[in-house]
């Protein structure tokens, strides 16, 4: 195999381009650039040692490669983002937002955007702005945008028109564009407005909104010129609470890293006019490549969709290519982008306090990882289970007197909820209230496709007593899958026996698992159940609710929305269009004898039914 790779590099250019290196299986696990790729390529295959643990790993995987040429090591570098992008690498460094924190999304694709809190950041051309540090510190500033700015606040992606306008347009905080026609112009201004400050530009926004506030007054329009002033009070009060970090007032980002066992976070530093704004963070695991790749890869995947990039950017330490980025960040913002790495002065400074920034979060992830990692290695010696219980999977039964059977399924990936994996369940083949057999069901629907690519929980655990755990090891049996992973059952406690505690079943064993004084243990098994618990009736009551609105009008051919609404809107009830007259049904716009006909044969059926029952 290495004798064909080295072959292959006498056809190989020595100009700038981009190489994709692939496994046996022809998929792509690395991508980069150079200057020279016939060097580059050199350099994997034809040295004995390697410089770092990553590359040495890599090269045992390649099984082929190809090259793109390019004409310039700035173009390279733009298509190694964009095939990076497309390909995600199992070897390059790629970085994602800590999905803990939530961010801002504004999608300016939307005729009138508003914002939106998300905690996941999509390739939508949207306009993203975090992570923030905290749910109350985006919630605090999304409370403070709608009352200061006059966005829409309703988040449905666009707008849906309304007879009359909500709550927020009486009181003077939206401009309504569901009921009346809004410039937009003027509605994209004030999105503008809202871009700057949640880039940190405060002191910019407020200094032109002085401007149109002062040529406001001269115009002699007054309420305008007092909406301004107020605006600007309220920005400068968010101002006060700022801390002053540098003296120069230039816009900067200052880079600080922190590795340590499996982790590696890079936190960004967000200084703008000399106020620290805020900071974020970015958190990976498996992180076998070196400080300043990480760093190359984060200037690649954050500054390219970044809605602004500042006049400089403080790095902790040099890295390759930093030059051709500043080139590149500049085309993009149309000015100067310095990329800094000083070695003394105020800067360093700065530096330093991103370093132990990250220090502390990291060490704050590193923590709770820990104490997720503890509580699991508990529970797997309490129970006596047979493996790592990294994958724990809950299922839970919900529904009133037969009528809209459902389950759910809640995933626990090392001691976090894994929201991605949950499933909901309609029930098809039982229409009486039986736990035993809705669990029958659903447990075969999700382990009958017995494949290699199933993921299987290290233990699965259903809601309910001996009952319910005996239903799970009986399809268990009956798919082949007994002795798979562990299965336990969780029951609420009697209160008519006095008992005081949940109780957990093993199979096999009469009597619940004692837990003794490891209640902590206990408790983290109920926060599972209790989340399948929720996550059940929530299902049940959207589809109770979808039940409610359905009528046996939605039946009949020839009702749609249209007619269904006319006929409530004429007799107000569907007890008053059951004992209305066909002649009093044709009244009734859209309506012609030959669907009022066809609206009370059914209606009359229905009763009948009804009655009979």
């Amino acid at each position: 195999m290495k004798n064909s790779l080295l072959a292959k590099l006498d056809f190989v250019s020595s100009g700038p381009g981009v190489y994709l290196m692939k496994d046996i299986a022809g998929t792509v696990i690395y991508a980069g650039k150079a200057a020279n790729l016939k060097k580059r390529m050199a350099s994997y295959f034809a040295r004995g040692s390697h410089h770092d643990m990553k590359t040495g790993v890599l090269v045992k995987k390649i099984a082929s490669f190809e090259t793109i040429l390019t004409a310039s090591e700035k173009e390279a570098l733009i298509l190694e983002s964009n095939l990076i992008k497309h390909y995600k690498p199992r070897y390059n460094v790629i970085l994602k937002d800590d999905k803990r924190y939530p961010s801002i999304k504004i999608d300016i694709k939307s005729e009138y955007p508003c914002l939106k809190i998300v905690r996941r950041v999509k390739n939508d051309n949207a306009v993203y702005f975090g992570p923030y540090a905290s749910a109350g510190a985006v919630k605090q500033t999304v409370k403070l945008i709608n009352r200061t700015f006059k966005l829409r606040k309703c988040i449905s992606p666009e707008v849906k028109k309304r007879s009359r306008p909500c709550l927020n347009y009486q009181m003077g905080a939206c401009h309504g564009p569901c009921c009346y026609l809004v410039d937009k112009r003027m509605y994209e201004k004030i999105v503008n407005e809202v871009r700057l400050f949640l880039n940190g530009r405060t002191h910019e926004l407020v200094h032109k909104l002085k401007k149109e506030m002062m040529a406001a007054s001269k115009k002699q329009k007054f309420e305008e010129a007092a909406f301004l002033r107020d605006k600007i009070f309220a920005l400068e009060k968010t101002m006060e609470k700022q801390v002053v970090v540098a003296s120069d007032f230039i816009d900067r980002d200052v880079i600080g890293v922190a590795r340590k066992e499996e982790y590696a976070l890079v936190v960004v530093l967000i200084v703008r006019k000399g106020f620290l704004q805020g900071v974020r963070q970015f958190v990976f695991k498996d992180a076998i490549s070196a400080d300043n790749e990480i760093v190359r890869a984060f200037f690649r995947q954050y500054y390219v969709g970044s809605d602004y990039i500042p006049k400089e950017i403080i790095i902790p330490f040099g890295f390759k290519d930093a030059d051709i980025f500043g080139e590149w960040f500049s085309i993009k913002k149309q000015a100067t982008v310095k990329i800094l790495y000083p070695i003394r002065g105020d800067k360093v400074r700065l530096i330093k306090m991103a370093n132990e920034n990250a220090q502390t979060r990291l060490k704050s992830i590193i923590e709770e990882a820990s104490a997720g990692k503890a509580i699991l290695l508990r529970v797997e010696k309490r129970l006596r289970l047979n493996s790592f219980p990294e994958r724990i999977e809950c299922f839970d039964n919900s529904g009133l007197s037969g009528k809209n059977l459902v389950a759910g399924m809640v995933v626990f990936v090392n001691g976090k909820p894994k929201k991605s994996s949950y499933r909901r369940y309609t029930i098809k083949n039982v229409d009486i209230q039986d736990d035993y057999a809705c669990m029958r069901e659903v447990l075969e629907r999700r382990f009958k496709k017995n494949t290699k690519n199933i993921d299987f929980p290290d233990v699965l655990m259903v809601d309910g007593g001996k009952g319910q755990l005996n239903i799970a090891m009986s399809v268990l049996d009956n798919l082949g899958l007994k002795n798979r992973f562990d299965v336990i059952g969780i029951a609420k406690k009697d209160v008519t026996r006095n008992e005081t505690q949940d109780k957990v079943y093993k199979p096999g064993r009469a009597n619940p698992v004692n837990f003794g004084k490891e209640i902590e243990t206990l408790f983290f098994l109920q926060r599972i159940r209790d989340e399948a618990h929720r996550y059940a009736i929530a299902f049940h009551r959207r589809t109770r609710s979808k039940t409610a609105l359905h009528s046996c009008l939605d039946d009949i051919s020839g009702i749609g929305k249209k007619r269904k609404a006319a006929l409530l809107k004429q007799f107000k009830s569907f007890k008053k269009i059951r004992d209305a007259s066909i002649e009093e049904l044709t009244e009734v716009s859209g309506i012609n004898r030959k669907v009022a006909e066809a609206i009370k044969s059914a209606l009359t059926e229905h009763r009948t039914s009804n009655i009979q029952r």
